[in-house]
Protein backbone atom coordinates (compact mmCIF):
# COMPACT_ATOMS: atom_id res chain seq x y z
CA UNK A 1 0.00 0.00 0.00
CA UNK A 2 2.80 2.36 0.94
CA UNK A 3 4.57 1.46 -2.27
CA UNK A 4 1.46 2.37 -4.27
CA UNK A 5 1.20 5.71 -2.47
CA UNK A 6 4.85 6.38 -3.09
CA UNK A 7 4.47 5.46 -6.76
CA UNK A 8 1.43 7.74 -7.14
CA UNK A 9 3.23 10.64 -5.47
CA UNK A 10 6.24 10.07 -7.69
CA UNK A 11 4.04 10.06 -10.79
CA UNK A 12 2.37 13.30 -9.76
CA UNK A 13 5.70 15.00 -9.11
CA UNK A 14 7.06 13.73 -12.41
CA UNK A 15 4.09 15.12 -14.32
CA UNK A 16 4.46 18.50 -12.59
CA UNK A 17 8.17 18.63 -13.43
CA UNK A 18 7.48 17.65 -17.03
CA UNK A 19 4.82 20.37 -17.40
CA UNK A 20 7.06 22.97 -15.74
CA UNK A 21 10.00 22.16 -18.01
CA UNK A 22 7.75 22.61 -21.03
CA UNK A 23 6.45 25.92 -19.72
CA UNK A 24 9.94 27.35 -19.28
CA UNK A 25 11.76 25.56 -22.08
CA UNK A 26 14.34 27.62 -23.93
CA UNK A 27 13.67 28.93 -27.47
CA UNK A 28 16.06 26.34 -28.82
CA UNK A 29 14.06 23.50 -27.29
CA UNK A 30 10.49 24.69 -27.83
CA UNK A 31 9.07 25.73 -31.22
CA UNK A 32 8.30 29.42 -31.54
CA UNK A 33 5.08 30.27 -33.38
CA UNK A 34 2.81 33.20 -34.20
CA UNK A 35 -0.85 32.90 -33.26
CA UNK A 36 -3.13 35.09 -35.40
CA UNK A 37 -6.51 35.82 -33.85
CA UNK A 38 -9.87 36.67 -35.36
CA UNK A 39 -10.52 40.41 -35.68
CA UNK A 40 -13.42 40.05 -33.24
CA UNK A 41 -11.05 38.51 -30.66
CA UNK A 42 -8.73 41.45 -30.02
CA UNK A 43 -8.69 41.76 -26.23
CA UNK A 44 -5.08 41.23 -25.18
CA UNK A 45 -5.93 39.81 -21.75
CA UNK A 46 -8.34 37.30 -23.28
CA UNK A 47 -5.72 36.28 -25.84
CA UNK A 48 -3.11 35.69 -23.14
CA UNK A 49 -5.62 33.74 -21.05
CA UNK A 50 -6.50 31.45 -23.97
CA UNK A 51 -2.84 30.83 -24.77
CA UNK A 52 -1.94 30.00 -21.18
CA UNK A 53 -4.91 27.64 -20.79
CA UNK A 54 -3.65 25.55 -23.71
CA UNK A 55 -0.14 25.26 -22.22
CA UNK A 56 1.53 27.66 -24.66
CA UNK A 57 3.80 30.41 -23.33
CA UNK A 58 3.19 34.03 -24.45
CA UNK A 59 6.24 35.97 -25.64
CA UNK A 60 4.84 39.26 -26.91
CA UNK A 61 1.68 40.71 -28.49
CA UNK A 62 1.77 41.58 -32.19
CA UNK A 63 -0.85 44.29 -32.47
CA UNK A 64 -0.14 45.05 -36.12
CA UNK A 65 -1.52 41.63 -37.15
CA UNK A 66 -3.75 40.99 -34.09
CA UNK A 67 -1.44 38.18 -33.08
CA UNK A 68 0.80 36.82 -30.35
CA UNK A 69 4.27 35.28 -30.48
CA UNK A 70 4.42 32.17 -28.30
CA UNK A 71 6.56 29.23 -27.32
CA UNK A 72 4.43 26.28 -28.34
CA UNK A 73 5.22 22.93 -26.69
CA UNK A 74 4.09 19.93 -28.72
CA UNK A 75 1.27 19.05 -26.32
CA UNK A 76 -0.13 22.60 -26.59
CA UNK A 77 -0.29 22.60 -30.39
CA UNK A 78 -3.35 20.36 -30.60
CA UNK A 79 -5.07 22.27 -27.79
CA UNK A 80 -4.66 25.54 -29.69
CA UNK A 81 -5.78 23.98 -32.95
CA UNK A 82 -9.14 23.24 -31.32
CA UNK A 83 -9.75 27.02 -31.36
CA UNK A 84 -9.09 27.41 -35.10
CA UNK A 85 -12.06 29.02 -36.79
CA UNK A 86 -13.34 30.36 -33.47
CA UNK A 87 -10.89 32.66 -31.67
CA UNK A 88 -7.89 31.76 -33.84
CA UNK A 89 -7.45 32.32 -37.59
CA UNK A 90 -4.22 30.34 -37.98
CA UNK A 91 -0.91 29.33 -36.42
CA UNK A 92 2.11 30.57 -38.40
CA UNK A 93 5.79 29.75 -38.14
CA UNK A 94 7.92 32.40 -36.43
CA UNK A 95 10.29 32.51 -39.38
CA UNK A 96 13.98 33.22 -38.79
CA UNK A 97 15.42 35.91 -41.08
CA UNK A 98 19.08 36.78 -41.71
CA UNK A 99 20.97 39.97 -42.45
CA UNK A 100 21.98 40.12 -46.11
CA UNK A 101 25.70 40.97 -45.89
CA UNK A 102 28.99 39.35 -44.88
CA UNK A 103 31.62 41.21 -42.85
CA UNK A 104 34.69 43.05 -44.15
CA UNK A 105 38.01 44.59 -43.22
CA UNK A 106 38.72 47.80 -41.31
CA UNK A 107 39.18 51.01 -43.36
CA UNK A 108 39.29 54.05 -41.05
CA UNK A 109 39.79 56.53 -43.91
CA UNK A 110 38.09 59.88 -44.42
CA UNK A 111 36.30 59.85 -47.75
CA UNK A 112 33.16 60.34 -49.78
CA UNK A 113 32.16 56.69 -50.25
CA UNK A 114 31.90 55.73 -53.91
CA UNK A 115 28.28 54.67 -53.56
CA UNK A 116 27.24 58.09 -52.25
CA UNK A 117 29.09 59.70 -55.13
CA UNK A 118 27.65 57.28 -57.73
CA UNK A 119 24.01 58.03 -56.89
CA UNK A 120 24.84 61.78 -56.82
CA UNK A 121 23.64 62.19 -53.24
CA UNK A 122 26.19 64.95 -52.66
CA UNK A 123 24.68 66.88 -55.59
CA UNK A 124 21.24 66.48 -54.03
CA UNK A 125 22.41 68.12 -50.78
CA UNK A 126 22.10 71.48 -52.47
CA UNK A 127 18.32 71.06 -52.23
CA UNK A 128 17.84 68.43 -49.53
CA UNK A 129 19.94 66.73 -46.86
CA UNK A 130 17.10 64.78 -45.29
CA UNK A 131 16.48 67.16 -42.39
CA UNK A 132 13.60 66.16 -40.05
CA UNK A 133 12.81 62.87 -41.84
CA UNK A 134 12.45 59.91 -39.44
CA UNK A 135 14.29 56.83 -40.69
CA UNK A 136 14.09 53.49 -38.88
CA UNK A 137 16.76 50.85 -39.44
CA UNK A 138 15.47 47.38 -38.57
CA UNK A 139 18.71 45.48 -38.05
CA UNK A 140 21.21 44.40 -35.39
CA UNK A 141 21.06 47.86 -33.81
CA UNK A 142 23.83 50.44 -34.07
CA UNK A 143 26.84 51.76 -32.20
CA UNK A 144 24.82 54.49 -30.51
CA UNK A 145 27.97 56.43 -29.54
CA UNK A 146 29.76 56.36 -32.89
CA UNK A 147 31.12 59.85 -33.58
CA UNK A 148 29.80 59.72 -37.15
CA UNK A 149 26.28 58.72 -36.03
CA UNK A 150 25.60 60.10 -32.56
CA UNK A 151 24.38 63.54 -33.68
CA UNK A 152 21.76 62.00 -35.99
CA UNK A 153 20.52 59.18 -33.72
CA UNK A 154 17.35 60.54 -32.14
CA UNK A 155 16.03 57.37 -30.50
CA UNK A 156 16.18 53.59 -30.59
CA UNK A 157 14.23 50.46 -29.72
CA UNK A 158 15.17 46.87 -28.93
CA UNK A 159 12.40 44.53 -30.09
CA UNK A 160 14.29 41.47 -28.82
CA UNK A 161 14.54 42.79 -25.26
CA UNK A 162 12.54 45.98 -24.75
CA UNK A 163 14.33 46.86 -21.49
CA UNK A 164 17.65 47.13 -23.31
CA UNK A 165 18.90 49.68 -25.83
CA UNK A 166 19.44 48.93 -29.50
CA UNK A 167 23.21 48.77 -29.03
CA UNK A 168 24.75 46.71 -31.83
CA UNK A 169 26.38 43.40 -30.89
CA UNK A 170 27.19 42.28 -34.45
CA UNK A 171 28.17 45.23 -36.67
CA UNK A 172 25.77 44.79 -39.58
CA UNK A 173 23.32 47.42 -38.34
CA UNK A 174 26.00 50.02 -37.60
CA UNK A 175 27.31 49.72 -41.15
CA UNK A 176 23.84 50.03 -42.70
CA UNK A 177 23.01 53.02 -40.48
CA UNK A 178 26.13 54.90 -41.60
CA UNK A 179 25.29 54.48 -45.29
CA UNK A 180 21.92 56.10 -44.66
CA UNK A 181 22.89 58.93 -42.37
CA UNK A 182 26.51 59.30 -41.27
CA UNK A 183 27.15 62.92 -40.35
CA UNK A 184 28.83 65.26 -42.85
CA UNK A 185 31.78 66.25 -40.67
CA UNK A 186 35.56 66.12 -40.73
CA UNK A 187 35.90 62.42 -39.95
CA UNK A 188 35.23 59.06 -41.53
CA UNK A 189 32.43 58.88 -44.07
CA UNK A 190 29.18 60.64 -44.92
CA UNK A 191 25.75 59.12 -45.50
CA UNK A 192 23.22 59.63 -48.27
CA UNK A 193 21.14 61.84 -45.96
CA UNK A 194 23.61 63.50 -43.58
CA UNK A 195 20.95 65.21 -41.46
CA UNK A 196 18.22 62.56 -41.24
CA UNK A 197 16.78 61.47 -37.91
CA UNK A 198 18.11 57.95 -37.35
CA UNK A 199 16.23 55.38 -35.24
CA UNK A 200 18.02 52.02 -34.93
CA UNK A 201 15.51 49.25 -34.15
CA UNK A 202 17.16 46.04 -33.01
CA UNK A 203 15.40 42.99 -34.49
CA UNK A 204 18.47 40.84 -35.28
CA UNK A 205 20.81 39.31 -32.71
CA UNK A 206 24.59 38.91 -32.42
CA UNK A 207 24.42 36.16 -35.06
CA UNK A 208 22.73 38.59 -37.49
CA UNK A 209 19.48 36.67 -37.43
CA UNK A 210 16.10 37.15 -35.77
CA UNK A 211 12.55 35.94 -35.43
CA UNK A 212 9.69 37.25 -37.53
CA UNK A 213 7.76 38.16 -34.38
CA UNK A 214 10.53 40.55 -33.29
CA UNK A 215 10.51 42.15 -36.73
CA UNK A 216 6.72 42.58 -36.55
CA UNK A 217 7.16 44.12 -33.09
CA UNK A 218 9.72 46.54 -34.51
CA UNK A 219 7.36 47.45 -37.35
CA UNK A 220 4.62 48.22 -34.83
CA UNK A 221 7.07 50.52 -33.01
CA UNK A 222 7.68 52.32 -36.32
CA UNK A 223 3.96 52.95 -36.77
CA UNK A 224 3.54 54.11 -33.17
CA UNK A 225 6.54 56.45 -33.35
CA UNK A 226 5.86 58.18 -36.67
CA UNK A 227 8.62 56.72 -38.81
CA UNK A 228 8.51 57.76 -42.47
CA UNK A 229 10.83 55.19 -44.03
CA UNK A 230 12.17 51.83 -42.87
CA UNK A 231 15.34 50.11 -44.07
CA UNK A 232 15.24 46.30 -43.99
CA UNK A 233 18.55 44.70 -44.90
CA UNK A 234 17.47 41.18 -44.05
CA UNK A 235 15.48 38.42 -45.65
CA UNK A 236 14.30 34.82 -45.78
CA UNK A 237 13.30 32.34 -48.43
CA UNK A 238 10.27 31.39 -46.34
CA UNK A 239 7.09 33.43 -46.04
CA UNK A 240 3.66 33.16 -44.49
CA UNK A 241 0.53 35.28 -44.16
CA UNK A 242 1.57 36.90 -40.86
CA UNK A 243 4.79 38.05 -42.53
CA UNK A 244 2.98 39.65 -45.47
CA UNK A 245 0.15 41.11 -43.36
CA UNK A 246 2.66 43.13 -41.33
CA UNK A 247 4.11 44.74 -44.46
CA UNK A 248 0.66 45.50 -45.79
CA UNK A 249 -0.22 47.22 -42.51
CA UNK A 250 2.94 49.35 -42.51
CA UNK A 251 2.36 50.29 -46.17
CA UNK A 252 -1.21 51.31 -45.34
CA UNK A 253 0.14 53.41 -42.47
CA UNK A 254 2.02 55.52 -45.04
CA UNK A 255 5.55 54.32 -44.28
CA UNK A 256 7.97 53.63 -47.14
CA UNK A 257 9.64 50.22 -46.84
CA UNK A 258 12.99 49.55 -48.53
CA UNK A 259 14.24 45.95 -48.61
CA UNK A 260 17.46 44.23 -49.68
CA UNK A 261 16.83 41.69 -52.44
CA UNK A 262 19.22 39.16 -50.90
CA UNK A 263 22.61 37.62 -51.68
CA UNK A 264 21.37 34.37 -53.17
CA UNK A 265 22.69 34.94 -56.68
CA UNK A 266 19.19 33.95 -57.73
CA UNK A 267 15.81 34.07 -56.01
CA UNK A 268 14.72 37.29 -54.29
CA UNK A 269 14.14 37.00 -50.56
CA UNK A 270 11.14 38.11 -48.54
CA UNK A 271 10.25 40.86 -47.67
CA UNK A 272 11.81 42.34 -50.84
CA UNK A 273 9.54 40.08 -52.87
CA UNK A 274 6.41 41.76 -51.45
CA UNK A 275 4.92 44.51 -53.64
CA UNK A 276 4.65 46.80 -50.60
CA UNK A 277 8.44 47.18 -50.46
CA UNK A 278 11.04 48.76 -52.73
CA UNK A 279 13.26 45.80 -53.68
CA UNK A 280 16.92 46.69 -54.23
CA UNK A 281 19.63 44.74 -56.06
CA UNK A 282 23.38 45.37 -55.77
CA UNK A 283 25.77 46.70 -58.43
CA UNK A 284 29.54 47.24 -58.40
CA UNK A 285 31.88 50.05 -59.47
CA UNK A 286 31.52 48.99 -63.11
CA UNK A 287 27.70 49.26 -62.94
CA UNK A 288 27.40 45.49 -63.22
CA UNK A 289 25.13 43.35 -61.08
CA UNK A 290 27.06 41.86 -58.16
CA UNK A 291 27.47 38.12 -58.66
CA UNK A 292 25.84 37.41 -55.29
CA UNK A 293 22.87 39.73 -55.81
CA UNK A 294 19.40 38.25 -56.09
CA UNK A 295 17.53 38.93 -59.32
CA UNK A 296 13.97 38.61 -60.55
CA UNK A 297 10.85 40.37 -61.74
CA UNK A 298 10.26 41.97 -58.34
CA UNK A 299 13.46 44.08 -58.42
CA UNK A 300 12.53 47.77 -58.38
CA UNK A 301 15.91 49.52 -58.29
CA UNK A 302 19.65 48.89 -58.21
CA UNK A 303 22.15 50.60 -55.91
CA UNK A 304 25.86 50.40 -55.04
CA UNK A 305 26.56 47.38 -52.86
CA UNK A 306 30.13 46.22 -53.44
CA UNK A 307 33.09 47.47 -51.38
CA UNK A 308 31.06 50.02 -49.43
CA UNK A 309 32.92 51.86 -46.67
CA UNK A 310 30.80 52.86 -43.68
CA UNK A 311 30.66 53.05 -39.90
CA UNK A 312 31.82 50.07 -37.82
CA UNK A 313 30.79 48.66 -34.45
CA UNK A 314 34.20 49.48 -32.93
CA UNK A 315 33.72 53.21 -33.57
CA UNK A 316 35.89 53.18 -36.69
CA UNK A 317 35.08 52.23 -40.31
CA UNK A 318 34.89 49.07 -42.37
CA UNK A 319 34.07 47.85 -45.86
CA UNK A 320 31.21 45.45 -46.55
CA UNK A 321 29.43 44.14 -49.64
CA UNK A 322 25.92 42.87 -50.32
CA UNK A 323 22.38 43.95 -50.99
CA UNK A 324 22.36 44.98 -47.32
CA UNK A 325 24.60 47.85 -48.40
CA UNK A 326 22.58 48.62 -51.54
CA UNK A 327 19.22 49.03 -49.79
CA UNK A 328 20.33 51.88 -47.46
CA UNK A 329 21.45 53.94 -50.47
CA UNK A 330 17.81 53.86 -51.59
CA UNK A 331 16.54 54.49 -48.06
CA UNK A 332 18.70 57.59 -47.81
CA UNK A 333 17.42 58.80 -51.17
CA UNK A 334 13.84 58.30 -49.95
CA UNK A 335 14.65 60.50 -46.96
CA UNK A 336 16.02 63.22 -49.25
CA UNK A 337 12.83 63.04 -51.32
CA UNK A 338 10.48 63.11 -48.31
CA UNK A 339 12.33 66.13 -46.94
CA UNK A 340 11.21 68.01 -50.05
CA UNK A 341 7.65 66.65 -50.03
CA UNK A 342 6.44 64.82 -46.96
CA UNK A 343 2.96 64.26 -48.40
CA UNK A 344 4.08 61.56 -50.84
CA UNK A 345 2.59 58.11 -50.28
CA UNK A 346 4.76 54.96 -50.39
CA UNK A 347 3.41 54.15 -53.85
CA UNK A 348 4.14 57.67 -55.11
CA UNK A 349 7.68 57.49 -53.71
CA UNK A 350 8.32 54.22 -55.53
CA UNK A 351 7.02 55.61 -58.81
CA UNK A 352 9.12 58.77 -58.45
CA UNK A 353 12.31 56.83 -57.75
CA UNK A 354 11.73 54.45 -60.64
CA UNK A 355 10.88 57.24 -63.08
CA UNK A 356 14.12 59.07 -62.24
CA UNK A 357 16.42 56.01 -62.11
CA UNK A 358 19.43 55.74 -64.41
CA UNK A 359 19.21 52.92 -66.95
CA UNK A 360 22.41 50.87 -66.68
CA UNK A 361 21.54 48.77 -69.70
CA UNK A 362 21.09 45.67 -67.56
CA UNK A 363 18.11 43.31 -67.82
CA UNK A 364 15.14 44.49 -65.77
CA UNK A 365 15.38 41.37 -63.60
CA UNK A 366 18.78 42.69 -62.48
CA UNK A 367 18.32 46.46 -62.25
CA UNK A 368 14.57 46.97 -62.15
CA UNK A 369 14.02 50.51 -63.42
CA UNK A 370 17.73 51.25 -63.04
CA UNK A 371 20.20 52.80 -60.62
CA UNK A 372 18.79 55.04 -57.88
CA UNK A 373 19.62 58.71 -58.56
CA UNK A 374 19.15 60.90 -55.51
CA UNK A 375 19.74 64.13 -57.40
CA UNK A 376 17.07 63.43 -60.02
CA UNK A 377 14.55 62.03 -57.55
CA UNK A 378 14.22 65.28 -55.63
CA UNK A 379 13.71 67.47 -58.70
Amino acid sequence: MRNNKFFNLYAILLSILTFTSAMFASPGETPRKIIVFQKSFSNKAAQVDLIKKTGAIPIKPLKIINGMAVYLPEQAQSALEEHLGAEIVRIDEDIIVHGTAPGGGEQPLQELPWGIDRIEADIAWGDSNGTMVNVAILDTGANLDHLDLIDNIKGNYNAISSRKSAADDHGHGTHVTGIIGAVNNAIGVVGVGPQVNLYPVKVLDRKNEGFLSDIVDGMQWCIDNNMQVINMSFGSLATNQAYHDAFIAVHNAGIVQVAAAGNTGGAILYPAKYPETIAVSSVDLADQLAASSARGAEIDLAAPGVGINSTAIDGLYTTMSGTSMAAPHVTGAVALLLATDGTLTPSEVKVKLKNTAEDLGLPTIEQGAGLIRADLAIQ
